[in-house]
């Protein structure tokens, strides 16, 4: 079996609540509890029987849960800002001053400095070039003479670990980070 986990959303609004197992997946659906919106094509063969293995699916009936918010993380910002630099837009496979950019090439800069008091938080944060992070250095940015071409924003949810890569690219299209 490839996937051992699943995508469980919330009963009509399809909003991400957790990722859960395939067993627990499978008794929810056998239960009535939960349809399927996905399946991975894989299948969970038990001596009886074989069930299709979902990647994703819903709860029936909405459940009230109170909104969580993503934990800041330097991963987290890279990932919020797909990669790509917030003062010139330089991204991965994209040529800059001589130079083919790689992920490693990406850093976390702090709007407000951390010499000015700024913190590390999601709206203080963004994703620059190596280049324009030691550009800026220790100065706000209208003080370096560079605009920030996007308002960095806390996320919506705490899936930042999903949108890395750790889930299947049927998963990305229900979680949204912005």
């Amino acid at each position: 079996m490839s996937q051992s986990h699943v995508l469980l959303l919330n009963g009509s609004t399809w909003e991400p609540l957790s990722v859960i197992t395939v067993p627990r997946a499978i008794n929810l659906i056998l239960a009535g509890k939960a349809v399927v919106v996905e399946q991975s094509g894989n299948f969970l063969r038990t001596v009886r029987d074989k069930y299709p293995i979902p990647s994703v699916i819903a709860l029936r009936a909405y459940m009230n849960v109170p909104r969580r918010r993503a934990h800041w993380s330097r991963k987290g910002v890279l990932v919020r800002d797909n990669y790509i630099c917030i003062y010139c837009s330089a991204q991965p496979g994209t040529t800059e001053r001589g130079k083919v950019l790689v992920k490693s090439d990406f850093t976390v800069d702090h709007i407000l400095p951390r010499s000015r008091g700024g913190k590390d938080q999601w709206t203080n944060t963004a994703c620059a070039c190596s280049f324009c992070n030691h550009r800026k250095g220790s100065r706000l940015p209208n003080e370096a003479g560079m605009k920030l071409l996007w308002e960095p924003k806390t996320p919506r949810t705490s899936y930042l670990v999903i949108a890395v890569g750790s889930g299947p690219d049927a998963w990305k299209r229900y979680i949204e980070i912005d």
